[in-house]
């Protein structure tokens, strides 16, 4: 049922990603299915890549956790210093004609790594010190991707807390690591202009210029009704809604396949966090059940935070649609952890 969920998410965003991106890639590159064929290039690559991840031992996988890590440092170091800049946002590295976003791998390294680390240990502890035992492991990592994108810093956050909180479960202990992470949360947007500006533009997008994005994906989303304007018949992504095929996505479709479509798309992506519980339950041992959980956290906090910003409940903050979205490097790094969590699966007991 997973492998099924993720066939039917990867080609379900396929049809939506050519349906919202076919003007932009008209207007900028001559080609109504520029952004169609970069995407279906990183989801074959994808998917050949979690069908080799799905039959191997994750327990062989695991093995290379430290210096996944390691390497997700390195790569994000190497951003600040030599990364490429797009949109007024320094997050991808080049080499040749190709390039990718290391915060993107920075997702799963975290997840093998914790999971392997935790798995090891069998007395983490159930106080507060275990919570922050894995917070202080990640925060390297938080610190280097959250310079120019704290978005992702924030899922990483989010992933390792939530393997805490699996890991030995108690609820006062998240109380205070609550108070601590508003803190840091305060200190990150006061570190930059543009971060405070955001949150003046999320109280009242109408009032300023910025807020236009805001302001034409609601329209999106209010003139797509219950049923929506038929697919391909959406208005605001014919220039509208910027970056229609990013991370407002959503907005488009619930435009074209109304509140209907929009609540099929969020039950599907439902079934996938069911079946990773399903296979955590199932895993074989604690580092099995570790991963499944680790990649349930990092679609469920992706998910809700990308519908979040586009319904305007949270202010922008630039996180893509699991499998939806445009993006070749998130769509490859997904699928890998798919086929992570199908491997997990593969020798779960029965």
């Amino acid at each position: 049922m997973l492998l099924t969920a993720v066939l039917v998410l990867e080609i379900t965003g396929l049809l939506i990603l050519y349906s919202a991106s076919a003007y932009n890639g008209q207007v900028r590159f001559a080609d109504e299915g520029y952004y169609l064929k970069k995407q279906l290039f990183a989801a074959v690559l994808g998917m050949a890549v979690m069908t080799m991840i799905s039959r191997i031992d994750y327990h062989r996988i695991a093995r290379f956790a430290p210096a996944a890590y390691i390497g997700s440092w390195i790569l994000s170091g190497a951003v600040l210093l030599v990364g490429d800049a797009y949109n007024g946002s320094r997050r991808w590295l080049s080499i040749g004609p190709l390039s990718f976003q290391p915060s993107e791998f920075a997702k799963p390294a975290v997840i093998l790594f914790l999971s392997h680390l935790i798995s090891k240990k069998e007395k983490v502890g159930n106080g507060l010190g275990s919570l922050i035992w894995c917070i202080m492991l990640v925060l390297p990592i938080v610190a280097l991707v959250g310079t120019n994108n704290l978005s992702t810093a924030i899922i990483i956050l989010g992933i390792a807390v939530i393997l805490a909180f699996v890991s030995r479960p108690g609820y006062a202990q998240f109380l205070w690591i609550g108070l601590a992470g508003t803190g840091v949360v305060t200190i990150f947007l006061m570190m930059e202009q543009y971060r405070l500006e955001r949150l003046v533009i999320w109280k009242n997008p109408e009032a300023h210029e910025k807020g236009f994005q805001t302001i034409q994906g609601l329209y999106a989303i209010g003139s797509g009704g219950l049923f929506g304007v038929g697919f391909g018949n959406g208005v605001q992504k014919l220039g509208f809604v910027p970056e229609a095929q990013n991370d407002m996505i959503f907005s488009i479709i619930c435009e074209e396949t109304g509140w209907i479509g929009a609540m099929l798309l969020l039950v599907l992506f439902g079934i996938l966090l069911w079946r990773f519980m399903v296979i955590a339950t199932h895993a074989r041992d604690r580092l099995g059940a570790f991963l499944a959980a680790g990649i349930m956290a990092h679609i469920a906090i992706q998910v809700i935070l990308n519908v979040a910003v586009v319904t305007n409940t949270i202010p922008n903050t630039g996180i893509t649609l699991p499998f939806i979205s445009y993006g070749g490097t998130s769509s490859l790094f997904l699928l890998a952890e798919m086929g992570l969590a199908l491997s997990v699966s593969r020798w779960q007991n029965d």
